[in-house]
Order: C-alpha cells, then structure tokens, then sequence
C-alpha cells in the first residue's frame, strides 16, 4: 500500500514539473531564432548571435558560420572540451584494460 501511494505522489511530482517546464518554454523564451536586444546602462545593445551571424564569415574566411563559432570565437573553449573528453576515453580504455588482466 505505501509504494502505491508513493507511485502515486511521485507521477504526480513529475507531471507538474513537466508542466512547469512546457509553460516555460511556451511562455516565457522569445521566439526562436529572434536575438532578444540588452539594455546595458541605458543603451540598447544589439546581441551577441546576432553580431556572430553577421561578421563571422567575413572575419574568419570561413565558409560555415557553425564551424566559425566552434573554432574561431570559441577556440580554447573547444580544445578545453576536447582535453576533457580524450582524458575521459584514455581513463575508460585503462580501466577496461585493468580488468582484462585480471580475469
């Protein structure tokens, strides 16, 4: 009888968080591919995405304006992804490989 009632409460949690979720989405994000302006001491300034889309292809010499913002403005950033994930692949492969010698 408990875990019925504790099924009951937790589905219930679920769905209003999922509720509380779409109703944010739907409502309160502008719309999709609009770049919302910011008002930084009284002036409207014009929003980062949209300068990127903009200047990125002239700046860069690239073609695709993805790969400008991958490589170009976010360079270090992508290296630092990059670092994370092959130390996370060679930590996987010694870990397997461990394990291997063992059994």
């Amino acid at each position: 009888m408990m875990t019925r009632a504790r099924n009951a409460i937790a589905l219930v949690l679920v769905l209003v968080i999922g509720l509380a979720l779409i109703y944010t989405v739907s409502f309160s994000l502008p719309p999709f591919g609009s770049f919302p302006a910011r008002n930084v001491g009284g002036r409207t300034i014009e929003a980062v995405g949209e300068t990127y889309l903009e200047n990125a292809t002239w700046q860069t010499g690239a073609a695709n304006v993805v790969t400008t913002i991958v490589w170009g403005y976010r360079g270090y950033d992508t290296l630092g992804e990059a670092t994370v994930l092959f130390t996370a692949v060679v930590g996987v492969i010694m870990i397997f490989r461990a394990l291997g010698r063992e059994e």
